[in-house]
């Protein structure tokens, strides 16, 4: 890509995202937000972990945006028998008795880990060094993974038996937790209309991967001001108990706070949000914008939020009056 400065970039990233989103459309019915953050987390080089209730499209959504992107897709399913070898790979002997690495799902730009709390944290760590390191470490050789690379993993909100949760550890590898929603009365109108006839929506190719990595490295040098940067870790700050700038909800309602991961995804988070609306440097509004999906699964409440009905949504939003 030939741009002769910055601004003509941050200018055609606007119009590239307008078009995967018309794209997008094509096959998902509403759920404008949440492809908003999907593209957003896109752009950040982050993850994301999708949490709905079945049916809600998170397989097509997924399918769909790495249609749009132009980008390699693997689904793996995750089960109780899964094991770390049926996602990263394993070695063979050959014809020639000689061991040959065969590539796992995990190597393709997008991956959609479905259920990914249905296996054991043994499995679920597979993805760990592959999510962070963007490589793989098969008998002591280290296989790197082609970007851009993107982890989108799903998990069932309303079904826990015979689940693994997920540790802090790893939640803390996601850039943003998403919650999908039911659709309303008539975006579910519009999708039976959609999907009970033999037409077949296929989006084009809007953006390519070395764009896309293109436009990641541009968001690295968007200009943030002081003061977003000070509201953003005030903001992460605010929500350690038995620290020195907690509130008192914090040491009221909290048993864990958001570490500083917390704070850099909220900058990268607001430089993307402000480029997508037409700024060229984010403000206070694009971290608040960003600061639920970034901070929803990074605090975690004690016995008294739980016994009294307090959402995480409802923490948050009382650290974002506050900071």
């Amino acid at each position: 890509m030939q741009y002769t400065n910055d601004v003509e970039a941050v200018d055609a990233l606007v119009k590239k995202y307008l078009l995967l989103k018309s794209e997008i459309a094509k096959v998902i019915v509403g759920q404008d937000e949440v492809v908003k953050n999907l593209l957003i987390s896109i752009f950040c080089k982050g993850h994301c972990l999708l949490v709905g209730v079945p049916g809600l499209a998170k397989t097509l959504m997924v399918n769909t945006l790495s249609k749009a992107l132009g980008l390699s897709y693997n689904r793996i399913q995750f089960t109780p028998d899964l094991m770390p070898s049926d996602i990263i790979g394993t070695e063979i002997l050959d014809e020639n008795r000689k061991f040959r690495f065969i590539k796992g799902p995990v190597f393709a730009n997008i991956i959609l880990a479905d259920e990914i709390n249905r296996t054991p944290p043994k499995t679920q760590s597979a993805l760990l060094e592959a999510m962070q390191e963007k490589a793989v470490t098969v008998a002591g050789t280290n296989y790197r993974i082609s970007e851009p690379f993107f982890v989108l993993a799903t998990q069932n909100p309303i079904e826990q038996e015979g689940t693994y949760p997920l540790p802090e550890a790893q939640l803390d590898r996601f850039m943003f937790n998403i919650w999908l929603d039911y659709p309303s009365f008539e975006e579910e109108i519009q999708i039976v209309k959609a999907t009970t006839t033999d037409k077949v929506a296929n989006p084009e190719v809007v953006v390519t991967a070395e764009e896309i990595l293109f436009f990641q490295n541009l968001i690295r040098k968007i200009p943030v001001p002081d003061n977003v940067f000070n509201y953003a870790v005030n903001l992460v700050t605010s929500t350690r108990p038995h620290t020195g700038k907690t509130g008192s909800w914090a040491r009221e309602y909290l048993t864990w706070g958001a570490g500083p991961r917390a704070s850099q995804y909220l900058i990268l988070g607001a430089k993307c949000h402000a480029v997508l609306n037409g700024k060229y440097a984010p403000d206070i509004e694009d971290v608040k914008a960003v600061a639920t999906s970034v901070l929803r699964h990074r605090i975690v409440r004690n016995y008294k939020a739980e016994a009294e009905g307090i959402k995480v949504e409802d923490i948050i939003t009382h650290f974002l009056n506050l900071a």
